[in-house]
């Protein structure tokens, strides 16, 4: 199993979130454009964004792999987060990926997760990847596809403020009936 803490893409750094972070990583999740898709996702507050970075810095601490941080140089600024991490209870490594809407449209978010499923595999192979998505959200749905993911289950988005809204959950693997009753169940 390799260290992942710090890691580099052909454009990227990515690295172990840190205190420091916060600021940066708060400017992206308070952002209203970054949020389009799922509003009552935006942290309104700056200590949602710290505990956010703690509870990954205790992922990081049981499974050796969570989110990281993205820059585009080595001492750079913040321009987005991405990784795999494990939810409470579940089977899985969720994978996610949010960028700061100025650099958008750069395939960075492939290109970070792309290497968060690598890392998943190294640390724990057997644990399925995953990713949970609204089905309105083309361009997440699109960065699931173009990873190779492929989508397994269809249905309502349990919790969201809109009763309308439909999750779609992509994995990287034909799920097995466990997995599959887990992901139903929410």
């Amino acid at each position: 199993m390799s260290d992942w803490a710090h890691t580099r893409t052909d454009r990227l750094w990515l690295d172990r979130p840190e205190a420091a972070d916060v600021g940066a990583l708060h400017a992206i999740y308070s952002d209203p454009a970054s949020w389009t898709h799922f509003p009552q996702g935006r942290h309104d507050r700056r200590d949602e964004t710290a505990a956010l970075v703690v509870h990954h810095e205790r992922l990081w601490d049981a499974h050796g792999l969570s989110g990281w941080v993205v820059r585009e140089q080595p001492s750079g600024p913040v321009v987005g987060w991405t990784g795999v991490s494990v939810p409470d209870g579940r089977p899985w490594w969720n994978l996610a990926y949010r960028f700061e809407t100025s650099v958008q449209g750069r395939g960075y978010a492939v290109e970070a997760a792309r290497t968060a499923i690598a890392a998943a595999h190294d640390v724990e192979p057997e644990r399925p990847v995953l990713a949970y998505l609204l089905e309105h959200n083309v361009g997440s749905r699109r960065t699931a596809e173009k990873l190779g993911l492929r989508l397994v289950w269809r249905g309502p988005d349990a919790g969201n403020d809109d009763p309308a809204a439909v999750r779609l959950v992509y994995l990287d693997r034909e799920p097995d009936e466990v997995l599959l009753a887990a992901l139903v169940e929410g």
